[in-house]
């Protein structure tokens, strides 16, 4: 791996983050702690990276730059902390600087540990992000590991918290329960469901899957389309009796679900209502889930229901609303965990069903330098509002750009240095 002291400056990867050069005066985070951890004082550091203690001290406290050589005591203090035992993602964080607002300086002690990302950068992560020709053949990959790649459930990779939701939905479809699996944009949700039902297939197990049309679905006519009791009906009956001619009256159409139901359970069938996008059901329509439910021959319920949502149906499951409060009580909201300790596994696993190891694409500090890259903390947060939005759409889309931006550069790997600098 080349060094970062020894990177050329004609190099877009110089340093990282920064196109080779790191304007004085803005905030470094952390410095102070890893220059201990490094068991070091400051006039040690001093020392060692030939320059005087005081532009040392002005450094560590108020992010102030030296005027002259700062490219040299950049890479110096890079390399007399690695040599220490200080890790490249801590570095990363610590020493790329972090412009808070238009003109505004802010203290180092002043920043939160974390910092990693405005809005405007997290935007970009989601961004998709298509892996160039020039990488494929730089990587030698037939095609790209991020279009199409989950196809069969072999291509799912599961962390705890997947496989945790994989069983609960499962248990959902054959006891009849209620649930909602919630989780960030790009967590694998969807993924998850389709999981389901390819699982359902293959276990040749009688359930069916009873999926709504939530195309145009909003909480409101105003912005889309509302889904509505007698639409979740009308899925159902089509479900189960595609030739079925609903009746137009709501108590004949509820009745007719309820006899449908009745006889498909007879005949051994399990059922699950599974719903996509429903952060965005009306207040309503969350109402009547629950009678859907109650939906029963003698004690025996006829139908699940799973719910596969953004956070924002947590947030109003959790309310202090009164008209959601017996969803509330009978719903239980499983969440998607970010990658975080898992993503040099999901790495791993990604690319071996593509024939191609893990070493051949990475280095060694690349996966700290992604984990750092995808820690947020939202703009006038504290640190106890930091979060990690290290989800496989947004790991995919930034590994993506690394890997083209190594092949552009003639890099032999993507490393801590790339990740940065994307």
């Amino acid at each position: 791996m080349i060094g970062l002291q020894t990177c050329p400056k004609s190099s877009l990867l110089a340093l990282p983050g920064l196109g080779g050069a790191i304007p004085p005066a803005q905030p470094v985070s952390g410095l102070q702690a890893l220059i201990s951890e490094a068991d070091l004082t400051l006039r040690e550091v001093a020392a060692e990276v030939g320059f005087s203690k005081s532009v040392i001290q002005r450094l560590v406290a108020n992010g102030e730059w030296p005027r002259r050589g700062v490219e040299r005591l950049y890479s110096e203090l890079w390399r007399l902390l690695t040599q220490r035992g200080v890790k490249a993602s801590q570095l990363l964080l610590a020493l790329t600087p972090k412009q808070i607002g238009p003109g505004v300086q802010q203290h180092a002690e002043a920043a939160p540990e974390v910092d990693p990302a405005t809005p405007e950068e997290e935007s970009m992560l989601l961004q998709c992000q298509a892996l160039s020709p020039q990488a494929r053949q730089h990587f030698e990959l037939p095609r790209s590991p991020f279009v199409d790649d989950v196809q069969t459930p072999d291509d799912v990779f599961q962390t705890p918290s997947v496989r945790y939701v994989r069983a609960a939905l499962m248990d959902c479809a054959r006891h009849h329960g209620f649930m909602a699996v919630v989780g960030e944009s790009g967590a694998g949700k969807s993924t998850l469901a389709e999981d389901l039902e390819e699982r359902i297939k293959a276990s040749a197990q009688e359930i069916v899957v009873i999926r709504p049309y939530v195309l145009a679905m909003e909480q409101s006519d105003a912005k889309g389309k509302t889904l509505k009791s007698s639409h979740i009906a009308e899925a159902i009956a089509a479900a189960l009796d595609p030739q079925l001619k609903v009746k137009s009256s709501p108590e004949a159409r509820f009745a007719q679900v309820h006899a449908l139901l009745k006889a498909s359970r007879k005949g051994g069938c399990r059922h699950l209502l599974v719903i996509e996008e429903a952060h965005c059901l009306p207040t309503a329509t969350l109402k009547h889930l629950k009678r859907f439910l109650e939906l029963k021959d003698g004690m025996q319920r006829l139908i699940g229901v799973a719910l596969i949502a953004q956070p924002e149906l947590r947030e109003r499951l959790n309310s202090q609303n009164a008209e959601v409060r017996e969803v509330m009580q009978r719903c239980e909201i499983v969440e998607l965990e970010p990658l975080d300790a898992e993503l040099e596994g999901y790495l791993r696993h990604k690319f071996a069903r593509f024939d191609l190891k893990f070493e051949d694409v990475f280095e060694a500090d690349a996966v700290d330098a992604i984990r750092a890259r995808l820690v947020h903390t939202p703009r006038g947060g504290r640190a106890a509002d930091t979060r990690s939005i290290c989800y496989p759409l947004v790991v995919n889309n930034l590994v993506a750009r690394a890997m083209n931006a190594a092949a552009a550069a003639s890099w032999p790997k993507v490393d801590a240095q790339v990740i940065a600098g994307c």
